[in-house]
């Protein structure tokens, strides 16, 4: 059994999750990204296996539009801070997966600017799609070429080009030799040439076999993409878009068709473990798509006991709300401060999510077990998971009032592991009672713990003074500076920020002061002053 098979996946935006600048002006390298170390126990509570990272390298805008495969953008920090991430990431047991944003580059991409400043003299004319002299492109070029999805600031690379499929293997190579990631999410998929799938999943699987590959597919048959030769899994939006509108529709006939067709008796993706979520970075989250709140937890209840990977966004275990509006992603990509989320986010839900995962974790059969319906009705849904002689039952009911099921097992007793309640079993039939808008997971033998432990007083360490002049010491490499500006404001976002002189190399810096006077993981000060 693979590991992606029985994982929990958190999926960060970075540059929206560390309240980055919009554009990249250039200028030294900032690490904000640091914040994820911050949130390791967050993860760790909530039982995530792999943190899939966005785009990280340089880029001018939203990521997407790469400039350089092999730095990190200057916006989130260096190479060396984001390998320092990936390897606390893993002594925690968490994966790295990144964002293989291959099918286009942006217009700052150095091959490109070539292309601009050569012109048909330049010998990386063949590396874009469609690129020809015979007319201008919409941005002014003497030349045409392909962007993606009429977007011209996204320019198409031609992947049937040998050299760039070489180009862009070796920057793959660089983030498994430098960063030691585990695996790769594909942007644009769909648009992506089959023979470079094959040769890039050849390469990883014969460096990992353990490596895994997933690309967004947004319609079309999965196992086109899903594959022995290709990916190893694509996001199923499908089921994505079945989980919300069934629950506003109040119709769990649509979901249950969804997830019968793809893996009941007979369904066409079996044997693939396919990537569910129900919001992403580019659709809404899913507290602003439901009609009701109420649903939230009936929503990841479904998500985390269908077959395949659960994936949550990260501030949706909260109910973090956001729309794209004004032709705008920025709602869906906020900056999140964990401390906030933890005084005013939706702790019924999070403390939920936690349950879930602990259950997802405890039982293999609703991880990788079969599906089945054992009855479905418009506001009711009741299915079992099965495997190696295990069967699991989720029972969710959407209705305003208490709903029953009684229906025949050969369990020959049940606990409901979310309430650690006892169910009513008696001569091969069951008998439960599902509460308003609420969920039951059915087991045999309730092997989770799922009560809630006592709070304990957390020490607060002293904040960290700051003091122009002074000499600081950072804890977590045992670096030496010089606070230059205890306060300073970044031109474009007004992040506060403290600019610093390292002692070894003379070099400037600026960091965010959140982090500058923030806690390293013993929640002892980041920085102490010598």
């Amino acid at each position: 059994m693979k590991w992606y098979e029985n994982a929990v996946m958190y999926h960060i935006y970075p540059l929206g999750f560390c309240g980055a600048p919009k554009h990249n002006e250039g200028g030294e390298p900032v690490n904000r990204l640091e914040k994820v170390l911050d949130w390791i126990p967050h993860l760790k509570e909530l039982g995530v296996d792999a943190v899939y990272f966005g785009p990280v390298f340089e880029s001018v805008e939203h990521g997407y539009d790469t400039t350089d495969y092999r730095v990190i953008d200057r916006r989130l920090g260096t190479n060396e801070m984001f390998a320092h991430i990936c390897d606390e990431l893993h002594k925690n047991g968490i994966r790295v997966i990144l964002d293989g944003v291959f099918n286009h580059v942006g217009r700052n991409f150095w091959a490109f600017k070539d292309v601009q400043e050569k012109g048909q003299a330049s010998e990386y004319c063949d590396w874009f799609a469609g690129l020809n002299f015979g007319g201008q492109s919409p941005c002014g070029d003497n030349f045409w070429y392909e962007g993606w999805n009429g977007y011209y600031n996204l320019v198409k690379l031609n992947l049937r080009n040998w050299h760039v499929c070489d180009y862009l293997i070796d920057a793959v190579k660089l983030w498994m030799d430098e960063f030691h990631i585990d695996g790769i999410r594909f942007d644009a998929a769909d648009c992506v040439d089959f023979d470079f799938f094959r040769r890039i999943h050849n390469f990883c699987k014969e460096r990992n076999p353990e490596f895994w590959l997933m690309g967004e597919i947004i319609h079309g048959d999965y196992k086109r993409w899903a594959n022995p030769e290709m990916l190893d899994s694509v996001t199923n939006y499908e089921c994505y878009k079945g989980i919300y509108s069934s629950h506003n529709d109040k119709n769990y006939f649509e979901i249950n068709y969804s997830i019968n067709r793809q893996f009941g008796n007979g369904g066409i993706y079996q044997g693939i473990a396919l990537y569910n979520f129900v919001d992403n970075h580019d659709v809404n989250r899913l507290a602003s798509t439901l009609s009701d709140q109420r649903y939230l937890p009936l929503c990841y209840t479904l998500m985390y006991c269908m077959p395949g990977i659960p994936s949550i966004y990260y501030g949706s275990e909260y109910g973090v709300m956001g729309r794209h509006e004004n032709n705008s992603d920025d709602g869906l990509r906020p900056c999140l401060d964990l401390d906030d989320l933890n005084r005013s986010g939706n702790l019924d839900l999070y403390r939920y999510l936690v349950k879930l995962g602990r259950i997802y974790h405890a039982y293999p059969a609703l991880r990788t077990g079969s599906y089945y319906t054992v009855e479905v009705r418009n506001r009711q849904l009741l299915f079992a998971k099965e495997q190696d002689g295990r069967t699991v039952y989720v029972a969710l009911n959407l209705e305003d009032c208490p709903s029953e099921f009684r229906f025949g097992t050969h369990v020959p007793s049940l606990v409901d592991v979310i309430s650690g309640q006892p169910v009513q079993v008696e001569n091969g039939g069951a008998w439960i009672r599902v509460a308003p808008f609420s969920a039951m997971i059915l087991v045999e033998d309730d092997i989770v713990n799922n009560t809630e432990p006592e709070t304990e007083a957390v020490a607060v360490p002293e904040p960290t003074v700051l003091e122009a002049g002074a000499k600081y010491r950072d804890v977590l490499d045992g670096t030496v500076c010089e606070l230059l500006q205890p306060s300073a404001r970044h031109a474009e976002t007004q992040e506060e920020l403290v600019v610093y002189r390292k002692e070894q190399d003379g070099s400037v810096w600026a960091m965010p002061k959140s982090i500058f006077t923030g806690t390293a993981h013993d929640n002892q000060p980041r920085f102490t002053k010598l």
